[in-house]
């Protein structure tokens, strides 16, 4: 599978833009991607939050020397063909899909983004139904945010602003800390794994399946 993060300029894929793209290949994690674009002139949602999260400025979203967003997706695009399985994960796969799909529909570029994605609020989920633990909660529904997932699995808090590579990262090392109870980042070995997620190691190993 593919972990993707995207920063964007608002929340709205219809009406904002795409900012940075950061992926890695999850069986192959030093296959990785990263790069930035401008927003289109006619960009109807930026918004003031979304550029704190990410740390990108007014000037540098409108940098006529940064890609376009057509070359980014492009070049997104072309490093996803170097991917043996192309299957969209990530924290909020959906989020990032629907920027992904308005810039490609927008550019008239023919892709299929497939609904079908992996997402880490799911894996965790299940990680505490199998522990019999319970699911942290707001409002009667579940509030397993990445600000709990990442201390969850032994990681520390994702910097601010965020970088979409790094997030890419970060959700990876998540992913394989919870599937499989091993590190899978060198960046992220001097960071301990709880000793609750060794025991799906453990399992996988006798496994006949």
């Amino acid at each position: 599978m593919i972990i993707v993060d995207v920063e964007t300029a608002g929340i709205n894929a219809e009406q904002s833009c795409i900012l940075s793209i950061g992926a890695l290949e999850f069986s192959n994690p030093n296959n990785q991607f990263y790069g930035e674009c401008r927003i289109w002139d006619d960009t109807e949602e930026i918004t003031e939050e979304a550029l704190k999260i990410n740390g990108f400025s007014k000037e540098q979203i409108r940098d006529k020397n940064k890609k376009s967003p057509k070359e980014l997706l492009e070049a997104f695009l072309a490093w996803v063909e170097t991917c043996e399985e192309k299957t969209m994960a990530g924290e909020n796969p959906f989020f990032d899909r629907s920027f992904l799909k308005a810039t490609a529909e927008r550019e008239e570029i023919k892709v299929i983004f497939p609904y079908r994605t992996v997402d880490l609020h799911s894996i965790c989920y299940s990680n505490h139904l199998r522990r019999g633990i319970p699911i942290p909660l707001k409002n009667k529904r579940t509030d397993l945010s990445l600000k709990k997932i990442f201390p969850y699995v032994g990681l520390p808090e994702e910097p601010m602003p965020h970088n979409a590579l790094t997030g890419a990262k970060m959700e990876a090392e998540a992913f394989s800390r919870l599937i499989s109870g091993k590190s899978l980042l060198k960046e992220f070995e001097y960071h301990p794994i709880p000793e609750y997620l060794h025991e799906g190691r453990s399992r996988n190993k006798t496994s006949k399946y």
